[in-house]
C-alpha cells in the first residue's frame, strides 16, 4: 500500500499548485495565471508531527485543454483521487462559490476518504466571513489558508494528520531513500514519458503526440530487482528565441535543476529525427555538471531494418567529440526492449563514479604516461608533474600538482584524461581534472602524495578546456 496520499483538487486557478509548493516549502510545481498548466500528477514526500505522507497535485478540474488532453487530464485527477487518504478541496475566496466549485464538489460526494476544503487566497482576518459560503458545498469543517501572507499552513497540516489512516508495516519501505535518481532529458517528441510509464508499469505521465505535453519535472518512485529508484521526468526542450511562452521558461530551468540534482542522466534522441541545436545545448549542460549519463536512441524499433545501429553510432560520436566516452543504447520504451539493461547499466556508470583510486596507483600511472608521452616544453621549461590526488567522487576529481599549469595544454590534458579512462575505473564517467603549482613549502613528490587537499585549481574538461592556470 505504501504511503498515504494527499491529494489536492480543485477547479482550475484557484491556487491548488501555489498551496502543493507552500505546504512543501519548495518551488516544485509550476505556478502560473494560465489556467490548466498543471497537468500531470506531482508528488512530494511530507513530514508533519512525525506522521509522514505523499503530496499530491493534480490539474484544474473542468479545465478544456488547448492542446485536446481534457481527458488525459481528468483521468490523471481520478486515479489521484482513487488513490488518496485524504483529499484537500480547495477553492478561491476572493471569487467565491462558482458553479464549477459545485460540479468538483458533486464529483467527491461519493469518495469514502475524508474531504478538507480548503479556502484559498484569505489573506487576512477580515476576509474569513468570505469563505463562509463554501459551507454549502457540504464538505464539514472549513479551513481558511492564504499562501501569501503564510497563513494557516499548521493548522492544516494538523487536520490532515488528524484524518489520515492509521500506519501501516509497509510504509517504513517507501521511506527508503532510493538507489539512484535518473533525469529522464531531452527535446520534445522522444518518448521521454512513455519511457517513464514503462518504468513504473502504470500510466504516470500524460504521453500523446502533442509537442510539450509535459510541462513541469515530475518525479515518479519506481523498483527494479526489489531496488527504488526515482525517474524524473523532464519538460520537452525546443529551440531557445522566439516568441516563446513563460512555460517554456519554466520548462528548461526545470530541466536544468532536474539534471543537477540527479545522480545519472539519460539523454534521449528519436531516432526517426536528426539530432538537433536544442540536444547540443543540453549535452553540453550535462558536461558542464559533470553528470554520468548516456546518449538513449529511443523509437528504435521503428528504424530495425532500414538503418544499422553503427550508422547512429558514427553520427552521435560525430556531433559530440568531446563526449566520445558517454555509451549508446538503442531501446524501445514504449515496448520495454532494452530497457533493463540500459537501467542496469546505468546502476554502473552511477557506482564508478563514487569510486576513489589510491594515491599511489594513481601517481604510479601519471608517471608511466608522462614517460611514455612527456609533457610539451613551455617558456623553455618542460612541464612536470610532481604528484596527483583524487580528492573528491561523482564527479572523480583529480588534482595534478605541477611546476606551471600553463605548460599543460589542451591537447596534453586530454591525452591524461584519455589515460585516466584506459587505466582506472572511470572509462564511461565525466573527470573533473585540475592542474594547481606546487607551493615551494610541499615536500611531496610522487611516493609521498596524500589524499585530502580540496583547494580548487584550474579545471581540465572533457571539453576543450582554456589554458590552466595556478
Amino acid at each position: 500500500m505504501g504511503l498515504p496520499q494527499v491529494v489536492i483538487v480543485g477547479r482550475p486557478n484557484v491556487g491548488k499548485s501555489s498551496i502543493f509548493n507552500w505546504l512543501a516549502h519548495k518551488r516544485l510545481a509550476i505556478v502560473d495565471d494560465k489556467a490548466g498548466v498543471t497537468r500531470d500528477r506531482m508528488t512530494y514526500l511530507m513530514c508533519h508531527d512525525e506522521r509522514y505522507f505523499e503530496l499530491v497535485d493534480t490539474g484544474g478540474m473542468g479545465i478544456i485543454d488547448s492542446d485536446s488532453l481534457t481527458q488525459e487530464i481528468e483521468d490523471q485527477i481520478q486515479a489521484a483521487i482513487n488513490s488518496a487518504a485524504v483529499v484537500l478541496f480547495v477553492v478561491d475566496a476572493r471569487e467565491g462559490l462558482v458553479p464549477l466549485d459545485n460540479e468538483v464538489a458533486r464529483r467527491l460526494r461519493y469518495v469514502d476518504v475524508p474531504v478538507i476544503c480548503v479556502a484559498n487566497k484569505v489573506d487576512a482576518d477580515s476576509l474569513d466571513s468570505q469563505a463562509d459560503e463554501f459551507y454549502k458545498l457540504g464538505r464539514g469543517k472549513l479551513i481558511r489558508v492564504s499562501t501569501r501572507a503564510n497563513r494557516g499552513r499548521d493548522e492544516l497540516l494538523d487536520m490532515v494528520v488528524e484524518r489520515l489512516p492509521e500506519s501501516q508495516p509497509d510504509e517504513a519501505a517507501s521511506l527508503t531513500e532510493p538507489e539512484m535518481k535518473v533525469a529522464i532529458v531531452g527535446r520534445r517528441n522522444t518518448g521521454k514519458s512513455t519511457f517513464v510509464n514503462t518504468l513504473a508499469q502504470a500510466e504516470r505521465m500524460i504521453t500523446s503526440e502533442v509537442p510539450g505535453t509535459t510541462r513541469d519535472s515530475v518525479d515518479v518512485r519506481f523498483e527494479l530487482d526489489g531496488k527504488a529508484f526515482i525517474a524524473i521526468d523532464t519538460p520537452g526542450l525546443r529551440r531557445t528565441g522566439g516568441n516563446h511562452s513563460d512555460l517554456d521558461f519554466y520548462g528548461l530551468h526545470r530541466a536544468q535543476r532536474s539534471i543537477r540534482r540527479a545522480d545519472m542522466v539519460l539523454i534521449f534522441f528519436d531516432a526517426t529525427q536528426r539530432i538537433s541545436k536544442v540536444d547540443k545545448t543540453l549535452c553540453d549542460y550535462v558536461a558542464e555538471q559533470y553528470k554520468p549519463c548516456v546518449f538513449v536512441v529511443n523509437k528504435w524499433d521503428e528504424m530495425v531494418g532500414s538503418m544499422p545501429t553503427e550508422k547512429w553510432v558514427n553520427y552521435l560520436r560525430d556531433t559530440f567529440r568531446t563526449m566520445g566516452y558517454v555509451p549508446i543504447a538503442f531501446i524501445t520504451g514504449q515496448t520495454g526492449k532494452n530497457v533493463k539493461a540500459l537501467l542496469n547499466h546505468s546502476m554502473n556508470l552511477f557506482k564508478c563514479s563514487r569510486q576513489r583510486v589510491g594515491t599511489g596507483e594513481l601517481n604510479r600511472l601519471v608517471k608511466a604516461a608522462v614517460e611514455h608521452n612527456p609533457p610539451p616544453v613551455h617558456q623553455q621549461r618542460p612541464g612536470k608533474i610532481y604528484y596527483a590526488t583524487q580528492v573528491s567522487q561523482e564527479p572523480p576529481t583529480i588534482v595534478l600538482f605541477c611546476n606551471n599549469p600553463h605548460a599543460f595544454p589542451a591537447q596534453y590534458q586530454r591525452f591524461l584524461l584519455g589515460v585516466f579512462r584506459e587505466n582506472l575505473p572511470f572509462g564511461e564517467v565525466p573527470i573533473k581534472l585540475y592542474l594547481r603549482k606546487r607551493e615551494q613549502s610541499d615536500p611531496r613528490d610522487h611516493a609521498g602524495a596524500g589524499d585530502g587537499d580540496h583547494e580548487k585549481a584550474t579545471p581540465a574538461t572533457d571539453q576543450p578546456p582554456a589554458p590552466a592556470g595556478g
